[in-house]
């Protein structure tokens, strides 16, 4: 899995802190929908070219916050909405995201069957 996730090795901002914004940022804007499987902790330090224990510390912030949950060794995901209404619209996102997926169905043409689906 490649990442969007980079750093700047000369910001005054630590590493830590630069991904665990990165990580929330994406999840603000729909980047990293909710369910979004994040890479290990040993996967992305290496991608990113930190200490393991770096990337530990967004993801231990990143759960604590509600962020993201790890679920042992089903990894470590964007966490689904308290508000049950968009909990409910996130699952069936992420069913819906799976099935287009395994249909071979490119992102572009799902997200253009789910915008003519909301208009009927």
């Amino acid at each position: 899995m490649t990442t969007v996730f980079s750093i700047d090795t000369h910001s005054a901002t630590p590493p830590y802190e630069q991904l665990r914004a990165q990580v929330l940022d994406g999840i603000a804007d729909g980047t990293l929908a909710a369910g979004t499987r994040l890479p290990t902790v040993r996967s992305l330090a290496s991608e990113l070219g930190l200490a393991v224990n770096t990337v530990a510390r967004s993801y231990r912030e990143l759960e604590a916050a509600g962020a993201i949950e790890t679920r042992g060794r089903n990894g470590t995901v964007v966490s689904l909405s308290t508000d049950p209404a968009a909990h409910a619209a996130q699952e069936a996102a992420a069913v819906y995201a799976a099935r287009v997926r395994t249909l071979g169905v490119s992102p572009d043409a799902a997200l253009d069957f789910v915008r003519a689906a909301l208009r009927t």
